[in-house]
């Protein structure tokens, strides 16, 4: 469905029956929140029954109720500042029911985005990658733990990868200074997305690398600037970004990017192992 939730409103309000201009008052006036609402709470709410609200998500297009609330949060998250947050958390989450909220909430984002993966740009980022002759990782703020991650394992398979530190716009720019045709800039962002993410973008394109593009929505500043996109859910869970299933597409984004390449594995990690027993990484234990 191309249109947002409260465009969808306005042009079907003259057909709404009283229970459906009851649930669309209460969107237009608190859609913040009804986006993170079940159709049971939602239906609280605005004093009608669940089955009501499912009804009321068909009418305006939607294929059911997590379409439409899907549709909902699209339009909010990246709005929402982080007192704002918070307040829309304390709605969804309390007590004793807060493990199995966010756990539960961690799984889905997990398995729609493996249903909602584009298995062809996939293949691509991971040959993009492993052919690269510079690999650069972008990702600030809370995303600044997966470009980390992700440059930590593939700094072990190639000899140039290059994390980008959080930092000024103008140090950002000295970081991929000399970027280029042949190189591979993966981007790094969840909502809110970074400007200095997307400015190191365009750099990146003018200079003629490929941009790997790894966010939520391809409404993003992040997929519209990339030339391969991948998206993983993230949503936002009191001040947090849920960053579950993008760690997980950046898990298999490596694996990927390892059986792709030509590199002798266990060569590499022997020696990393002889180094490691050298300089004792890791703890040791009795047998």
């Amino acid at each position: 469905m191309g249109k947002d939730v409260l465009t969808a409103i306005r042009e079907l309000e003259p057909t709404f029956s009283k229970g459906q201009r009851r649930i669309s008052d209460y969107i237009t006036e608190n859609y913040d929140k009804a986006a993170f609402m079940t159709a049971g709470r939602l239906g609280q709410a605005a004093g009608v029954s669940e089955s009501t609200v499912v009804r009321f998500a068909a009418d305006l297009g939607y294929e059911g109720y997590p379409e439409m609330r899907q549709a909902m949060q699209e339009l909010v998250k990246n709005r929402l500042t982080t007192v704002q947050r918070i307040e829309v958390a304390r709605d969804m989450l309390s007590g004793p029911n807060i493990p199995e909220a966010v756990l539960n909430a961690d799984m889905s984002k997990i398995r729609h985005t493996l249903e909602d993966l584009d298995r062809e740009e996939f293949r691509r980022a991971a040959a993009e990658i492993s052919r690269a002759r510079s690999i650069y990782i972008v990702g600030v703020r809370s995303s600044a733990v997966l470009s980390s991650f992700m440059g930590f394992y593939l700094n072990q398979l190639f000899p140039d990868v290059r994390v980008i530190s959080q930092s000024a716009f103008s140090e950002i720019y000295e970081q991929i200074l000399h970027i280029g045709q042949g190189d591979v800039l993966v981007a790094i962002s969840f909502p809110r997305y970074s400007r200095r993410t997307i400015m190191a973008m365009g750099y990146a394109r003018d200079k003629g690398a490929r941009v790997i593009g790894i966010t939520d929505s391809e409404s993003s500043l992040v997929a519209q600037l990339a030339h391969i996109k991948l998206y993983a859910r993230s949503d936002m869970i009191s001040f947090l970004d849920s960053l579950v299933a993008p760690l997980s597409l950046i898990n298999a984004l490596v694996v990927a990017v390892a059986e792709h390449s030509e590199k002798d594995l266990e060569g590499t990690f022997a020696k990393l192992e002889n180094i490691w027993n050298e300089f004792d990484v890791y703890e040791k234990y009795e047998q």
